[in-house]
Formats: structure tokens, sequence, C-alpha cells
């Protein structure tokens, strides 16, 4: 076999030396239809991984990550699986699988020539993130491990709805240094979910051997002690062996039996990527070791003995599956590259899309209710109508009901099946949260701190925010992750923490952050309501305060995202603000009244969608602006509002922006500290007059 580093088609395909007779068939283990398609597929996995690096060489693609050496293991693992039914998160050297499910030739060159009508990505992703709804494959990400736990959610809404669908997630040995994997294997163990972790260990994680990966150098060996976990360690290079044990795994999870993770020992007979010169960590000798160990020929030997083909057919499908692999290609690029003008589209959906500018706010009737109990109220409610909202996340079910009591009762009323407790795991909880979305399901999941919500941000970033981009809006994953954030409670460093203006750098993301009781009930419905990602941000210093608490709204009030609300009216001063500086702002405005300066209050209520049309209204009116944040200064989202009133309002302007917010430091846990750092309501004043007096 030439290597495709070396640049030539001629002998691509390994062959044997003519044999004269077939040795007599015998019961296969599959019907010799299958055995042959699943042999085309190898040979077309390992044709096509050559030709698109003779295309990147060409100039007409970018980039390349090959299966060489895994073709037998992944198609015997799609052969036991049901396509269309079960669910599937390949990882990105799964070509072979992806083919074998039902991506076509076609599918894999329109993704490695990046042209739009990739099914997986429409361009927005290279080689490598497979796709297709009707597949059940969710598109993939670029991330190692993340894949599990969303594979895990997936897993969890099947046994919810009491299907016996069957879902596989693979990666190579490296990814199980991740500890997303071994989070996803604890809780499908624990739960006896049906996943299949599929393993296909090459022995290196680009250049970084197993045995400096893995202790033991098996990741067989490390989960033993996973009870409930089934597990297999086989020959990867051997399809009967590889599908045998998938098909045993895939008859335990569908009956009900639980977890396996199969250990599938490959070869990688091509260098981690194109990127990648394997020869700079690897000998000669072992890389030619390897080749002896190539599955095609192994393949091709087992069908010969089992009396399904010839050496002669052999030949001939590798000429058939070149041809159409040649033609693929030649088809793929024909198409159209994608249009500039969509480079933008799928960021968002359409629920949250643009403010709702004849909304008027109803004066609301109800029994005064505290913040917290509004939530409470909000989450029962929409649960009541939507049997598939899930609650569900550290300490949330009762007796303790949340550590701030907003889930109290939930549990109790609904079951445990719909409000439950998870592991103290950020991660787990919104990478399961991912993967229930995927499957149709509401998650409402609970951060119990926001400066614990880091664990959880990979998934946050580069899973539920791109999901609908990377996939060219074919996979959606709407959810509402609750989180308390904000000081003033003397929670010190780790429990004081506003997140907005990390979470605002973050395309996909709706970012909600109520100041009062009312406001958060509107607020939590829209975002239970939406079809996207949301952040919602709960201060815990509001929960049970007087001035934050209300009139209850009823059960149908909805509050659309992108409507700021005036609550105070102003001539002279706009202070732009949200969360507990709202009130803090009111009383500063007070003051400033007494002293004969009208302050306008605007609560910004959502900061992803920002209402930008009542900022700048504000703004031209007064011609001086404060904004008030309890983030940083530094990097906190009131730089983002002062660089629109720069861009929109600047010939209305008589005096600089100017800008409150905590100092660059975290929050310190004595109280004389703690108010050292934090924006106060005298330094708001104190703003306030020195913008008066300009």
């Amino acid at each position: 076999m030439v290597s495709p580093s070396q640049g030539g088609e001629k002998n691509a395909m390994p062959t044997l030396q003519a044999h004269e007779s077939v040795k007599e068939s015998r019961e296969l283990l599959l019907p010799k239809d299958e055995l042959l398609r699943s042999y085309r597929t190898m040979l077309a996995a390992r044709r096509a991984d050559e030709k698109i690096l003779i295309l990147l060489k060409q100039g007409k693609c970018f980039f390349h990550i090959g299966g060489s050496g895994h073709e037998a293991a992944q198609v015997a693992a799609a052969s036991a699986l049901k396509p269309g039914h079960d669910w599937a998160f390949p990882y990105y050297r799964d070509m072979a699988f992806a083919l074998h499910m039902g991506h076509s030739l076609e599918d894999m060159f329109l993704i490695s020539l990046h042209r739009a009508e990739d099914p997986a990505t429409g361009g927005r992703l290279p080689q490598g993130h497979f796709g297709r709804k009707d597949l059940r494959i969710p598109t993939q990400s670029s991330p190692t491990g993340t894949q599990y736990l969303q594979a895990v959610g997936v897993a969890l809404g099947a046994r919810k709805e009491r299907t016996d669908e069957v879902v596989y997630v693979s990666s190579g040995e490296g990814a199980t240094s991740e500890g997303e994997f071994f989070e996803a294997v604890n809780w499908a163990a624990r739960e006896a979910l049906p996943v299949i972790f599929f393993v296909q260990d090459n022995k290196y994680a680009i250049s970084v051997p197993v045995h400096h990966q893995t202790a033991g150098g098996s990741v067989y060996e490390v989960v033993g002690g996973f009870k409930g976990l089934d597990r297999h360690d086989a020959d990867g290079s051997n399809f009967a062996e590889i599908y045998n044990v998938t098909k045993k795994a895939v008859d335990r999870a569908r009956s009900g039996g639980g977890p396996t993770l199969i250990r599938a020992n490959v070869v990688r007979l091509l260098a981690h990527s194109s990127s990648d010169d394997q020869l700079k960590y690897r000998s000669k000798e072992e890389v030619e070791r390897d080749k002896t160990n190539d599955p095609i020929p192994k393949m091709t030997r087992y069908l010969i003995e089992e009396g399904v083909i010839t050496d002669r057919d052999a030949i001939e499908l590798q000429q058939e599956v070149k041809e159409a692999v040649d033609a693929a290609a030649l088809w793929a690029e024909s198409r159209p590259l994608p249009d500039a003008g969509t480079a933008t589209n799928y960021v968002y959906g359409s629920s949250h899309a643009r403010s709702a500018r004849d909304f008027v706010e109803p004066q609301h009737t109800g029994a005064k209710v505290v913040l917290v109990d509004a939530i409470n109220h909000a989450l029962k409610e929409e649960m009541a109508t939507n049997p598939r909202m899930l609650v569900f996340g550290e300490d949330v079910a009762d007796g303790k009901g949340g550590v701030f009591t907003a889930t109290k009762g939930i549990s109790t009323a609904f079951g445990t099946a719909r409000a439950f407790n998870t592991p103290l795991a950020e991660a787990s909880i919104i990478g399961v949260a991912t993967g229930l979305a995927l499957k149709g399901w509401m998650p409402v999941p609970e951060i119990q701190f926001a400066d614990y919500i880091w664990p959880a941000f990979m998934q946050i970033r580069d899973e539920i925010a791109m999901f609908r981009y990377r996939s060219n809006d074919t996979w959606t994953c709407p959810m509402v992750i609750r989180v308390p954030v904000g000081g003033y409670i003397h929670g010190g460093h780790y429990h004081s923490q506003c997140i907005e203006g990390l979470m605002a750098h973050v395309p996909g993301l709706r970012l909600a952050f109520p100041s009062n009781a009312a406001d958060a009930k509107g607020l939590l419905k829209a975002a239970l309501h939406g079809d996207d990602p949301v952040i919602f941000m709960e201060h815990k210093g509001l929960y049970r305060q007087a001035y934050a608490s209300s009139a209850e709204p009823d059960a149908s009030y909805v509050l659309p995202f992108g409507i700021a609300g005036v609550k105070r009216e102003g001539s002279d001063i706009t202070v732009l603000t949200y969360g507990a500086l709202v009130q803090k702002s009111l009383e500063a405005a007070k003051k400033m009244e007494d002293r004969g300066t009208k302050i306008e209050v605007i609560d910004l209520r959502t900061i992803n969608p920002l209402d930008l049309d009542t900022i700048t209204k504000s703004v031209k009116k007064t011609g001086k602006a404060l904004i008030a944040h309890e983030d940083t200064l530094t990097g906190g989202f009131g730089a983002e509002i002062a660089a629109l009133i720069a861009q929109h309002c600047f010939e209305s302007l008589d005096a600089p922006v100017m800008r409150v917010a905590a100092l660059d430091a975290p929050v310190p846990y004595s109280p004389p500290l703690e108010n050292e750092v934090l924006p106060s309501e005298a330094k708001i004043l104190a703003a306030l007059e020195e913008l008066a007096a300009y």
C-alpha cells in the first residue's frame, strides 16, 4: 500500500494473492449482503481518506483527520445498531461508522470540501464533524470527550420515554483522560442507561502514548470499579470479534441491562491528522508493524474463508469503490460554496430574536411574593403544562428543595422522574441536559452557585451555544440554566460572582437577569417558551428582599426578552443597570432629585437580547449616561453598553459615559472588605453628582 503522504493512488487498496478456490460457505456472522455492504464501507472509508488527502495537497480543502486502521471496529459496531432508530455520537475519526450508519460518500466530500450542501454543518466545520438528523447523529464538535455526557442525556431521555433506543458514543483512548468521560460512565452505570461506550484505542493521543495517558495503559482496566458497567477488551482489527461484543452490548442495553464499555484495540495507519507527522514520535519499524494488522486485508481473508467472495471479487470490489469515491469527490467539487451572506445565520433561534415593541406590561394583582417564591411558582406552573420539562441539579429535590428553596415542593408535586438530584458535577448536569434537549425535552438544570459553573463551561460555550450554528440550524438545544449569582451576602470569593460579562461573550446564549419578583416570573416563563439556551441569573441577595418583592403575575404572564423597564423617568441623566443595582440606583436617584437633578433609571432585565432602542432613546433625551453593574469593571458588560452609546448617541452626549462596577478583585468575606469591592448606593450617588456637575 502506498501511503497518501507519498502522493500516489497506485495500489491504494491492500489486496491478497489470487486464490484458486473458496472454502465452502457455512453459517455466517451476518447475511451475505450485509457482510458485503460492510466490506464496501470499509473500502470506501479507506479510499475516501486517501482521496481527501490528495484533494488537500491540491489546495481544494484544508484539513483531514483519517480513520485508516479503525474501519473494521467502526463498521462492525455500526452493523450491530439500527440506523435512524438508535442514536450515535461518533468522534472525528469515525468516518467508516458514519458511512455505515447512512452518511453517503457524497456527504463526506461535501463536508471535506466545505460546500453549502454539507448536511452536517453547511460548510461551517472541517472534515470529521459528522451529523444528520434523520440518522439521529447530532452534529459533532471538536472538543474531546464532551459527547459522552450528551450521549448519557439522550439515553436518559430514551429511558423516560420507555423506548428501546440505544446510544453509541465513541472516542479515542486519549479522550478517556477527560473527567467528563468518567462522569458519563458513572451516571450511565448508576442508572443502568442504554449506552455503548466505544473506545477506539490506537495507543496515541496525537503524539502522547497511552501509557502516558492512562494508569496501567488500559481504560478497560481503569473502569472496572463501576458497578453495573459491562466491559469488553477486543481486537479492533477483527470485524467478527467487534461485531459479536457490540451485538451483545446492544442487546443488553436494549433489554434494560445497562451500559457497556468496549475497548477496541486498533491501529492508526495515518498520522493523527493532515497537520501531523507521526514519524517525529513513532519509529518506522512501529509504523510498519501496525500495517501488518491492517483490518482490510484481514476482512478480505475472512470473507474469502467464509465463502462470501473470491479474491477476484475483492479486486473488482476495490475498483468499484475507487470509482465511486472518485465520482463522489468530483460531484462534490461541482457543488456551490456557502454564500458569505449566511455567515451569521442560525446563531440564535427566532423566539427571542427581537423585542415585542407592542408589549404593554400589565398591572399585576396577585398577592405580594418574594423573588425566590416567584421563581418557584413559575417552575411549578410550567411543569404542570409541559410534561417534557425536567428540573434537576444538586439538592433540588425535596426535602431540601434547593439550597435557596427555589425548587421546594416540585419533586413532591411532579415526582422524582421529572425533578431529581444529580451528582455533584456541573459538567455532568449541563452535558446531560444537552442530550435531553437534543432528544426533545426541556431541561431546566440548576447550578447551585455561579462560582461553580466553570466545570460546565466547555459544555455551555462549545456545545449548547453552538449546536444550532454548527449544524446549520439542523439541531437545536433549548434549555434554561438557572444559576444564583451575586454578592452582598458575605459569601466570600466563591459565593459572590456575577458571570454576565463572561457569558455575554458567548454567541448563541440568551441572558436574563431580573431585579424583582414579577420580572423573574415573567422572564423565566419566556425563557421556558423559547428555542435558545438561556442563562437565567437569579441574584441570591434579592431572593427574599422586601424591595424586590412584587404583586405576583398570574400563570399566563410572559415577559418577552429584550424589553428594558423604565423604573424611574427623568430628564437629566440616564442610569442603565440590572440585578441588585437597580434598587441602589433608584435610591441614589431619589437623593439626586432632592438636589434638583432628575434621573432616569433603566432596568435592562435581559443582557441578550439587549434593548438598544430604550437605551438610545433615553440617552439621547438626557445627554448623560451612567452604567452600573455588579460584575468587575474591566471586561464587565458595561463596557459593551458604553461602546454602543458612543456609537449610537455620540452627538447627543454632554458628558463622558461613566461606569460604576465592582473593583477588579475577588469579592472578600469580611463586610468592610466586601463593601469596598462591591458597588454601592454611595458610589452610584458620587458618580451621578460628578455627571450632574459636568
